[in-house]
């Protein structure tokens, strides 16, 4: 998931340099999307993977 943000945010800075405004935004509300899902689901593998079962 690290890599679809990683390649939505490239998307949009390209976009950006090229003036596509619309896409530049929409690939940018994408990556940040992604970025907060991949933010919460590495927390809760890290507090689960520190308890022992």
């Amino acid at each position: 998931m690290l890599r679809w943000t990683v390649i939505f945010i490239i998307l949009a800075i390209v976009a950006g340099i090229f003036g596509f405004g619309g896409i530049a935004a929409g690939t940018a509300s994408i990556a940040k999307v992604l970025f907060f899902i991949f933010i919460v689901l590495f927390l809760l593998s890290l507090i689960s993977g520190r308890r022992k079962i």
